[in-house]
């Protein structure tokens, strides 16, 4: 169900961002440059961009007519193969925008599905992507058959046929109940796991997308988790050992970034792999503490480990890339972020990961379970 397929020209994408009343400068244009980056990471190339400022949506567009008219234009103009709007579309918008335009429209949640369904790899990962998919597509698939839907009557349309939209929801609805009873399966074998790991304290990396995670991760266990400048390169909680001098038995698992406006069936299907964060005895929240955004992807952080039951687990914030940072740059932000305690260090070049490395080592002493 990938939106994007392999060719080796990338397909052309114009985005679309809608400032609403209620939403301030900075934020709208801070959510349209991690759009960018989203596409990017989807291996799709951006060749425009479209903005409007409105009290709220358009019901049928999402948009104004003016602005629909010079999306067309610059479409055409561009030759873009599809139009990728912020904000989530209702099936309605979509069905008449794909009207107007006459090409593909997907919105941010739509995109941030397609990349997950790249990166899965583990059959746990795959389960779950899948699932978020058709959960997204169920309520959509009038707009793919409503030409199936509108029965002209006469000879051979009466009795107890079924339409090819009636057979999909069902066919659909089947297989997600399948596919949710695959992942209770997993979910039960998880729980079989981390029972037997009793002994065992638990640390789990949580953080922004592309803020480091999987670099100190290798870092501190030498695990060889791949690594990239786009976001979302980490889907399955990979989990490993690490060493530290007291010799305590000590995982550290490797989990899924966050980002803004996560489509919550992704985040609903993802559930038994975010156990490793509910679970953990020590949170080590990552932040790049280089990116022009740093304290509000902190904030999110904060507010999916609330969400998602982990809010009460004692964290220790990491502010990771320092090393593309002047020193004097480091206090201020460092201020900013909460009353825990936090360590500066780089991921890249080690800097302040043996001091971590003792921190660790006393703070499992005084803590892990005899």
């Amino acid at each position: 169900m990938a939106i994007f397929d392999n060719r080796e020209e990338r397909e052309k994408a114009i985005l679309v961002g809608v400032q609403l009343r209620g939403v301030d400068d900075t934020t709208f244009a801070e959510s349209l440059a991690e759009l960018e980056e989203l596409v990017f990471s989807a291996e799709a190339e951006v060749v425009g961009s479209i903005i409007q400022k409105r009290e709220r949506p358009d019901s049928r567009h999402y948009i104004g007519s003016g602005k629909l008219e010079e999306l067309n234009q610059l479409q055409r103009e561009r030759e873009a193969d599809l139009v990728i709007f912020d904000e989530k579309l209702s099936p309605a918008q979509v069905r008449n925008l794909e009207s107007s335009l006459d090409t593909k429209v997907l919105d941010r949640g739509n995109l941030i599905l397609d990349i997950f369904a790249r990166r899965a790899r583990s059959r746990e990962a795959r389960v779950q992507v899948e699932l978020a998919q058709l959960q997204y597509l169920l309520p959509r698939l009038t707009r793919m058959w409503s030409h199936l839907t509108r029965h002209a009557g006469g000879i051979g349309t009466r009795g107890p046929g079924e339409t090819q939209l009636e057979s999909d929801r069902r066919q659909i609805g089947i297989k997600i109940a399948h596919l949710k009873r695959k992942l209770t399966k997993i979910k039960t074998q998880r729980e079989t796991q981390r029972k037997k790991r009793l002994d065992v304290f638990k640390i789990a990396l949580v953080g922004y997308t592309n803020g480091g995670k999987s670099t100190l991760f290798n870092y501190l266990t030498r695990a060889g988790v791949w690594t990239d400048d786009r976001l979302f390169c980490t889907l399955d909680a990979v989990t490993r050992f690490l060493p530290t001098d007291n010799q305590k038995k000590v995982v550290i698992a490797d989990t899924v970034g966050f980002v803004r406006k996560l489509p919550h069936e992704l985040v609903a299907s993802f559930a038994s792999t975010l156990d490793e964060v509910r679970y953990a005895d020590l949170l080590l929240h990552v932040v790049d503490i280089s990116h022009s955004n740093s304290e509000e992807h902190y904030r999110r952080t904060c507010e999916v480990l609330g969400d998602i039951g982990a809010g009460d687990i004692a964290r220790l914030v990491l502010l990771n890339k320092c090393d593309l940072l002047e020193g004097d740059d480091l206090p201020v932000i460092d201020s900013k972020l909460g009353p825990q305690e936090a360590y500066v260090v780089s991921a890249k070049t080690g800097y302040g990961l043996d001091k971590l490395l003792k921190f660790l080592t006393k703070y499992v002493d005084k803590h892990i379970r005899n």
